[in-house]
């Protein structure tokens, strides 16, 4: 393990470093969302290109950014991203992706376990997501590691199947 890297032990037994994001690590990241399957990003808002993956990791001030390895390949990322505005001030809006070959493994997990505790040592006062609620592997996740429902927004995310869905936000106080 390197600097700052800390071992994640999946279900299967694989082995993968998880540390906070470098920008050294973009090409990484750029490669992790070229190569999801349209599985994994049912229910995700692209498009997740050169250009957003940018934004995302600009301004790492007011970001948690954390990355799986497999290797030296990303194959997870979680980022919380802090409020600036000062009533809002200790708050942060949360998201997670996973590479399809290492999902339901107990990675998503350990992201979010790492993304909390980071949270916390920042004095981080309220995490919050938001995810579509046919996606429930996900909300098992969220629920596992602390999250709690918090309210529906109705018919919210126009699915690719040309379907309106539910969103359920979720909060957890750190």
């Amino acid at each position: 393990m390197g600097d700052g890297e800390k071992l994640a032990i999946l279900k299967d037994g694989r082995r993968l470093a998880i540390r906070t994001y470098k920008p050294s690590d973009k090409e990484g990241l750029v490669s992790l969302y070229a190569g999801l399957s349209q599985e994994a990003l049912r229910w995700s808002m692209p498009p997740y290109n050169r250009e957003r993956i940018e934004r995302m990791t600009s301004d790492l001030e007011n970001r948690i950014i954390v990355l799986a390895f497999d290797g030296q390949k990303v194959v997870g990322h979680l980022q919380i991203s802090l409020a600036t505005n000062a009533r809002f001030r200790g708050t942060g809006d949360l998201f997670i992706y996973l590479h399809q070959d290492f999902q339901n493994a107990g990675l998503g997990a350990a992201l979010m376990n790492e993304g909390i505790a980071l949270a916390r040592a920042r004095r981080v006062h309220r995490v919050e997501l938001t995810v579509v609620a046919d996606n429930h592997r996900a909300i098992r996740l969220y629920e596992k590691v602390g999250f709690q429902r918090e309210g529906v927004k109705r018919e919210n995310y126009l699915g690719e199947d040309g379907n309106y869905h539910d969103e359920v936000e979720m909060g957890i106080l750190l």
